[in-house]
């Protein structure tokens, strides 16, 4: 991978972790993917305007990752309504590299090299100490943890999709550009139908946090987008999830969730697998 495409991977990494921060720290977190949601649909629309259309036969990738991004928001929004974001998101998020790396095998022939099978095995370890970082699971945390593998396993499918989808395309930004426009306004006019004229009084306290919260999600996807045209899927899924890291360390400064030895323990062992599949 060029350095220019770690570097892009990287930065996507922390901008996700803060964009999925800024929707946790809203009390109402359909609020929250409301204001993503448009703030990210009125960027794509001025990409789109910008930006030459995608090649004809990146539009099936295009109109497949939007419904599975559609999914993904909803999934996320449940998560974060049942557990602590310094769990549930390194859960989702670490799930789904090893999947990437199998749907990249599958579909793309890109076959990992030894070392990033053996970063693959180590991720899924600290994933699995992610799982005891609150304690031994009890009943109570088994829908957060279910609701947190189904988001990841959704994050593997529309990253692998994108992935095939962007490379055919010859433009990231006009890729970028239409899956957000497609998918974008579909939970602010969900949420407008349901709620009605007292969803702009609940936004409006939110709105330029929520708004920037959309421009620092499409910007961090757009990069990813980039970098998987330049780098093999599964080494760029797995670097762009050291935003796990990001995001333990916002749940528990930010937050005030406790970090904890599991927590430490799995951080060390993901940078060590992000490191690995990295090579």
């Amino acid at each position: 991978m060029p350095v220019t495409a770690l570097l892009a991977v990287l930065l996507a990494a922390v901008l996700h972790a803060s964009w999925n921060a800024v929707v946790h720290a809203l009390e109402d977190r359909l609020v929250g993917f409301v204001l993503i949601g448009t703030g990210y649909t009125v960027c794509a629309a001025g990409i789109v305007l910008a930006s030459p259309a995608p090649a004809r036969a990146s539009w099936p990738f295009i109109a497949v990752s939007a419904v599975l991004q559609v999914a993904y928001n909803l999934l996320l929004m449940r998560c974060y309504q049942l557990g602590d974001f310094s769990q549930v998101y390194p859960i989702s998020r670490g799930t789904s590299p090893w999947l990437v790396a199998v749907g990249a095998a599958v579909f793309a022939g890109e076959v990992l090299a030894p070392a990033q099978a053996a970063g693959l095995v180590v991720i899924s370890a600290g994933l699995g100490c992610l799982m005891f970082a609150g304690g031994r699971p009890g009943r109570a945390q088994l829908p957060a943890i279910a609701a947190a593998l189904l988001t990841g396993v959704t994050i593997a499918a529309y990253t692998t999709v994108d992935g095939l989808g962007v490379r055919q395309a010859h433009t990231t930004a006009g890729y970028t550009g239409w899956l957000f426009l497609l998918q974008g306004p579909v939970l602010p006019l969900a949420a407008l139908v349901a709620r009605g004229r007292k969803l702009w009084v609940q936004v409006r306290p939110h709105l330029t946090t929520g708004l920037i919260g959309g421009v620092l999600s499409l910007t961090a996807y757009a990069l990813v987008l980039w970098a998987q045209t330049r780098g093999a899927l599964g080494p760029v899924a797995a670097l762009r999830e050291t935003s796990i890291i990001v995001g333990a360390a916002i749940g528990a400064l930010v937050f005030h969730e406790r970090f904890g030895r599991w927590r430490v323990t799995a951080a060390v062992l993901i940078t060590a697998g992000v490191v690995l599949m990295s090579l």
